[in-house]
């Protein structure tokens, strides 16, 4: 057995007969499989697991063991059939089948009990019975094809835990097994990864050398690790043209970073202290612990860039278990202190790794603010509030990009009142149609366009105890660098030609003061976005359809009216609500569109403006004691000068356009 040594073998028997609630715990994950007859398509009919989605609310259907025709949408009961739904049936029930062999392949190790080993047994032979006479499909743009499913990805997913169900098993079967096993599945497969692996920095490639790499160790094959390790665009290549400085995965996403992750400590549990790990290099260490600085105030990642709705939890036991037993980093016990607060740590993980957290509790939700330039985000937070702001100026991070250069996600008293949506399955008609778009997130579209790529460059940083200054801004006149990944062009450069976007945040103890200042010389449609889960409370104006073309063409009960001086909006997004002040020349857009999921909706304002020189202010009044009563906004020639009274002060801010200088503040009386 390659993944364990006879005295981990035995150490960890003994540690299963004193946790019997981890082997009930693997059964029931795996009873769909266990306590059913094995079924293995016989021929290439599975398609892709995002398409098991419903097209109307974007939720993931309900997958049942017994119903391969016929798909429930668990929030109206509507059933699908046919395409794509029943070939996203087959996707999931291959990837269940490779779950149980990796699963039970272990449960016949600890327990040596003759159902486990019965049941992989015959789920491998199944499918190096029918695997090489699969045929080669797969239709997912820019995702390379696959035999028993329709990808890559997941070929790798399912023949990496084929392979390490295989090794569990492979010293009880004789010879003639163990040949048509390996040489017809595993070997196959090896083959077949090899010729797909994509020159291209990717989650995906990273997944498909991990299983590259695991099928080298389980066959004894060092050609298949120098190919996945040593290669270009291996494991080794990935981890050094793949992260940014900070430590974060270069397509933006927290939960691809995740992803990735994963994948590479895959290969490293069968790699560590050989000549092919890459453990003690200071890239792995990174990745850990970077995004453990980007916990919200609810515990939450951020939904940045690709993040299906409920993926942004931390939920990382599989990958924090074994860095805490590898590193034995605080950070990564404080991590799972956290997964394990209301659920019991009997994953198969802690299982295999689990050492002893510290009996102190340790905070893993920051306290302190954040600037990451290289990977482009800024969070400053107000712990004793329980409020956040995330600003992001994140490099173009290829397909798994949202388009969303200088987007806002905030938090007030644990709340996200301007959230991210993230997105649904990829295969539901609203993940390219309304969550991926420009549009639907809290910042600048031009012509209901997508922001093409760009890079977004920090003018100006300061951080004190007073107050926080972030200046930032994307010039779509400069051509971005080529970015090594395959991507998919859904953007209008032509829209946003000349187009200089300037967003200058001061972050202060009772409130957010937001200035953005466009160039527009063509006068194209400028819509400044912002979206709050609440119901707007004093929405005004004439009723007028939104938008003719662009995600948001679903808004309903759309109204509109001018922006004259500065004007408050108030939203029901908590017990004491939210209020913003609003100042610019331009026409002032109210509505509802879906939120995630959409089963309810969000509330939409947006500035519309054609001037050639746009400035937009918002100021949010975090004061609910003493609320803002007026906003005055007046500018010169060398800049702006901001007043907002509450009821016993004024604060006078005078924002001056160089970038060098930092905005100028004073308090005064306010007369009565």
């Amino acid at each position: 057995m390659k993944q364990f040594t006879t005295q981990q073998l035995i150490l960890l028997k003994n540690r299963a007969a004193q946790q019997p609630q981890v082997i009930e715990h693997l059964k029931a994950q795996n009873a769909v499989v266990l306590n059913t007859p094995v079924q293995v398509p016989e021929t290439a009919v599975a398609t892709w697991n995002l398409y098991y989605f419903c097209p109307e609310h974007g939720v993931r259907l309900v997958w049942e063991r017994n119903c391969a025709t016929h798909h429930r949408c668990p929030v109206d009961g509507h059933q699908f059939s046919g395409e794509p739904y029943d070939g996203a049936w087959w996707r999931e029930m291959n990837g269940l089948n490779a779950k149980a062999c990796s699963q039970l392949g272990l449960l016949w190790q600890l327990t040596g009990e003759a159902v486990y080993l019965d049941k992989v047994t015959a789920i491998l032979t199944a499918y190096a019975t029918f695997y090489p006479e699969y045929e080669v499909h797969g239709d997912i743009p820019y995702n390379g094809p696959g035999k028993m499913n329709a990808q890559t990805l997941c070929e790798a997913n399912c023949l990496l835990d084929f392979a390490l169900g295989y090794d569990c098993i492979a010293e009880a079967l004789p010879p003639e097994q163990r040949t048509h096993i390996t040489t017809r599945l595993l070997r196959c497969g090896a083959e077949f990864l090899m010729a797909h692996r994509t020159p291209q920095l990717h989650n995906h490639e990273v997944k498909i050398g991990s299983a590259i790499g695991v099928l080298g160790f389980i066959l004894q094959d060092d050609t298949l690790l120098e190919f996945a390790v040593n290669q270009p665009y291996g494991l080794r290549y990935q981890l050094e043209h793949g992260l940014f400085e900070e430590g974060l995965w270069f397509e933006g996403s927290i939960h691809y970073h995740f992803y990735a992750l994963q994948g590479f400590l895959a290969f490293e549990k069968l790699a560590k202290g050989s000549r092919w790990s890459l453990l003690d290099t200071p890239f792995y260490r990174k990745m850990l612990s970077f995004p453990l600085q980007l916990l919200m105030p609810d515990g939450s990642f951020p939904r940045i860039n690709d993040c299906i709705y409920g993926q942004e939890k931390l939920e990382h036991s599989d990958v924090y278990e074994f860095a805490w037993y590898y590193y034995r980093d605080e950070e990564y016990a404080a991590a799972l202190q956290a997964m394990y607060h209301d659920t019991p740590r009997t994953n198969i993980d802690a299982l295999l790794y689990g050492i002893d957290l510290p009996t102190q509790p340790l905070e893993v939700i920051p306290q302190q603010h954040l600037h990451a330039p290289d990977c482009g985000l800024t969070i400053w937070r107000n712990p004793a509030k329980r409020r956040a702001l995330l600003l992001k100026h994140t490099p173009y991070g290829g397909e798994h990009d949202h388009y969303d250069r200088l987007n806002l996600i905030l938090f007030n008293q644990g709340k996200e009142i301007l959230p991210d949506l993230g997105t649904t399955g990829y295969g539901a008609k609203m993940h390219y149609a309304y969550y991926k778009n420009s549009a639907t997130h809290n910042t600048l579209t031009v012509n209901q366009s997508n922001h093409p790529p760009a890079i977004p460059q920090v003018l100006h940083y300061h951080e004190s105890a007073a107050f926080c200054w972030l200046d930032t801004a994307v010039d779509w006149q400069k051509a971005p660098p080529i970015l090594d990944s395959h991507t998919r062009v859904e953007w209008d450069s032509h829209a946003y030609r000349d187009i200089h976007f300037r967003r200058r945040l001061l972050w202060l103890e009772g409130a957010l003061i937001d200035i953005s200042t466009i160039a527009n010389p063509h006068q194209q449609q400028l819509d400044w976005t912002l979206h709050l889960p609440g119901k707007a409370l004093d929405a005004t104006g004439n009723m007028a359809p939104f938008s003719s073309h662009g995600p948001l063409t679903v808004m309903r009960d759309a109204l509109v009216t001018p922006l004259i001086n500065s004007q408050p909006r108030h939203f029901a997004v908590s017990r004491e609500g939210q209020a913003l002040w609003l100042h610019g020349n331009a026409m002032l857009w109210q509505g509802s569109a879906p939120a995630n999921p959409a089963v309810s909706d969000l509330s939409y304002l947006i500035l519309r403006s054609h001037q050639p020189q746009a400035e937009f202010i918002c100021v949010w009044d975090f004061d609910n004691k003493q609320p803002l009563t007026e906003m005055q906004v007046n500018r010169d020639t060398h800049g702006l000068r901001i007043q907002i009274r509450r009821s016993e002060c004024t604060l006078v801010v005078e924002v001056n356009d160089n970038a060098n200088q930092l905005p100028q503040m004073h308090t005064a009386q306010t007369p009565r």
